[in-house]
């Protein structure tokens, strides 16, 4: 996993092209970078945060944060309410019950 200033990449191998090409994840704005070899793509992907970093400063807007906490889910009104029915007969809030069911897959 690439890191750095808080930002988190990831990269994916194109053996045609021969080159890892990633992007940041967790972020609207689309930010990518390449290399070919790790140690390249390691340096582009910083370079990358940064110019997006100078970038957002240059216009005076807020740059996106990475993984805000927030997740916006669709599901049908049916599926929602069957949700918020279990949580409620849990005792937790629909949002504390999805996290508790969502914790396993984030280990």
């Amino acid at each position: 996993m690439l890191k750095h200033r808080g930002y988190v990449g990831h990269a994916d191998l194109d053996v045609d092209a021969g080159v890892l090409h990633g992007e940041i994840l967790g972020i609207r704005d689309v930010v990518t970078f390449e290399g070919t070899s790790v140690d390249e793509l390691q340096k582009a992907f910083e370079d990358s945060v940064d110019d997006y970093l100078e970038m957002c400063e240059e216009r005076g807007e807020e740059p996106n944060k990475p993984c805000s906490g927030k997740i916006l889910l669709r599901t049908s009104p049916e599926h929602h309410l069957q949700l918020l029915l279990d949580a409620k007969r849990n005792g937790v809030s629909l949002n504390s019950w999805v996290v508790d069911k969502l914790e396993p897959a984030a280990n």
